[in-house]
């Protein structure tokens, strides 16, 4: 298994030196041959990255403890799937998976049917099979995953107890297929200006890429923030943590490019302003490995210290430099074959400005997260930038954003005129203040979620009104019954009602996210019998007690839970002590409804069974989940193909040899 395992990498690595050669060397001689062997390299490469890939869930299903990572990171009485899953629980095993769907990635661009002929294939391949010289240059020299102990010991170290949840099965997965999958439109993008092709056909055949690697990456944020909610026994679903922002930097770099490469697609605008955006966005994966591996920034999801931080920067500048270089000396090409905008009251415009705003966001997330490294470097201290800073420079970006996707689908393309501003948006704005007085009415005064969930309800309303009037209006020419033209209408433009699920899935994410500002708190100490009142709720803690779990003990409470003389049951927070781990971990008992979240933690207890819990309402929470639903599934609709769904043209641009 040794030799096997480093065998896999050091000739992946020396396939990958090879295919980009060969493909290099095939492109300056225009020798086909020379470029269908280093495309047919890719596919070994990525054959060998599978080999490691089941090596490595061989060794870890099966305990072999003399091999240093099963060591590290698995013990004997960890369930199989945890054992599995530690693969990317660390340095070496996470870059393997990373390595992995890369090599994915770069197999399926080069054996895509459409892109076998295509003269921008063999600079495609040779950009991403750069990114793959790299990583298994780490994974061969840096941190090698198949290392072996001097001796056999009889038993691992076992896996983080914060890891031993679902979510890690499924959160870091999502989040790597999204950073890798970043490296395709970023390989497009380069290749398409390398070649002179200032067409937009990079951006049509990469549109579906880009969009599967922003689905990947919400998954990964909200999966995430679930797994933070229920585990870490906080009380929330996003700190701000300097990892977490770090994989929702490019997912807002990415939001922004999905937007505003509709107006080159139909208006020949934004090319420098879209190329830069996908380089960003590149860049900041590559930047978010930087923060997870170096152990500059402390985080409860980084991986400790290492010295790969180092690595990782000075390639992420080596690719953003070159990147740039090439962008520059093909400036002169893309300005001359630009549009212009003809009027602020326009389509083009909201996408504009949909896009400064998510820049803007980007840029105070960025600067959250590394202003402790900026002031540690320049004062001698470290000052640590919290939750209050990103609120309050959030929220207000938030609402900006919310707002003009309400107003985006009703505006028209090129200019608008007021009156049809007034005809569009005179219904849902009075809609809109009622629901505003209705909250005012309801007792709620804080400006924030009261101007929050006024410009939630007119963007949903002025969703809701561009379906009814696309059904409308299919009706007239069809005569078709009202769910067919609703259907039909639906299902001929995948793109663009797609997008409007996706803006009603973030829609109700809000209602979710703006709801935290009525979360309740309370920390108590109890003795049997005693209740606390809390949202609306009496929790009565009944007793405590002890169970085992295999080798593990779990210490847990009996709160009998009741609302309005109702009784709910009884919840059951708990704290898991484990053989190979000092600290224990958090099971947070929740009891979700569509109102809120009841939140107990149990913190610690007595030898006279009094017990400290902590008790959090949290309304509205579960609409952050819904949302995310809604979202995924507007996000998969858009890109499936069906009958009316093919986005992938076939090459049009300028006449150029083919190899």
């Amino acid at each position: 298994m040794y030799i096997i395992g480093n065998l896999s990498i050091y000739l992946a690595l020396i396939l990958s030196v090879y295919a980009f050669a060969s493909l290099f060397l095939g492109i300056k001689k225009q020798d086909q041959r020379l470029i269908d062997s280093g495309r047919g390299a890719t596919l070994a490469i990525f054959i060998l990255a599978s080999i490691s890939m089941l090596l490595m869930f061989i060794l870890l299903g099966t305990s072999q403890f003399q091999f240093e990572y099963v060591y590290q990171y698995t013990s004997s009485d960890l369930p199989l799937l945890y054992k599995l899953s530690a693969l990317w629980a660390g340095n070496a095993g996470s870059l393997l998976l990373w390595t992995f769907f890369l090599t994915m990635y770069a197999a399926m661009v080069g054996y895509s049917k459409k892109m076998v002929r295509n003269p921008m294939t063999p600079y495609i391949i040779a950009i991403m099979t750069l990114n793959t010289i790299f990583f298994y240059l780490i994974l061969a020299f840096v941190t090698k995953p198949f290392m072996l102990l001097d001796g056999v010991p009889p038993e691992g170290r076992g896996l983080n107890p914060m890891l031993q949840d679902p979510g890690m099965i499924l959160h870091p997965v999502a989040i790597y297929l999204g950073y890798v999958g970043l490296v395709v439109p970023f390989a497009f993008a380069i290749a398409s200006l390398i070649l002179k092709n200032m067409d937009s056909f990079w951006v049509k055949m990469t549109r579906r890429w880009t969009i599967i690697a922003w689905v990947f990456l919400t998954l990964g944020n909200v999966i995430g923030g679930y797994w933070a909610y229920t585990e870490l026994g906080w009380g929330g679903y996003w700190a701000w943590d300097p990892v977490e922002n770090a994989s929702f930097m490019p997912w807002l770099t990415v939001t922004a490019y999905l937007h505003s490469v509709m107006i080159q697609e139909r208006k020949n605008m934004l090319k420098i302003w879209n190329l830069s955006l996908i380089i960003l966005s590149y860049a900041l994966t590559l930047f978010g490995t930087f923060l997870v591996r170096s152990g500059v920034l402390t985080s409860v999801h980084a991986f400790g210290e290492s010295n790969l931080g180092a690595y990782f920067l000075i390639f992420m500048a080596f690719m953003v430099i070159l990147a740039m270089y090439v962008l520059m000396s093909r400036y002169h090409l893309i300005k001359k074959d630009t549009g212009q905008f003809e009027s602020f009251l326009s389509k083009e415009s909201s996408f504009l400005i949909n896009n400064l705003i998510l820049l803007g966001g980007t840029f105070a997330v960025f600067w959250g997260t590394v202003f402790p490294l900026v002031s540690e470097a320049v004062r001698g201290t470290k000052v640590t930038v919290g939750i209050p800073f990103f609120n309050t420079v959030m929220s207000p970006i938030l609402l900006a954003l919310l707002f003009i996707m309400a107003v985006c689908p009703l505006i028209a393309w090129q200019r608008s005129s007021m009156k049809n501003i007034r005809d569009n948006f005179l219904i849902p704005a009075i809609i809109s203040l009622v629901i505003a007085g209705l909250l005012v009415f309801m007792g709620i005064r804080n400006a924030y979620p009261l101007i929050a969930w006024s410009i939630i309800a007119f963007m949903v309303l002025t969703h809701i009104t561009e379906f009814i009037r696309g059904t409308s209006a299919r009706r007239k020419v069809t005569k078709e019954p009202v769910p067919v033209a609703f259907y039909n209408l639906i299902i001929r433009s995948r793109r663009r009602y797609g997008g409007y699920i996706v803006h009603l899935g973030i829609a109700i994410m809000a209602v979710g996210i703006v709801g935290a500002n009525f979360d309740l708190e309370r920390l108590e100490t109890m003795e049997i019998g005693d209740s606390v009142e809390i949202g609306g709720y009496t929790v009565t803690y009944e007793y405590l007690a002890q169970r085992s779990e295999g080798v593990n003990d779990i210490v847990y409470a009996n709160m009998r839970v009741e609302r309005d003389g109702r009784d709910l049951g009884i919840m059951q927070p708990e704290r898991m002590f484990y053989l190979n781990w000092e600290e224990p971990s958090t099971n947070v008992a929740v009891r979700s409804t569509l109102r809120d979240d009841l939140y107990i933690v149990l913190s610690a207890w007595e030898e006279d069974q009094r017990a400290t819990f902590q008790f959090k309402v949290n309304p509205l929470v579960k609409w952050v989940w819904i949302g995310t639903y809604v979202l995924v599934i507007g996000a998969v609709f858009a890109v499936w193909k069906g009958r009316y769904g093919n986005v992938t043209p076939r090459y049009a641009g300028p006449q150029r040899k083919v190899y």
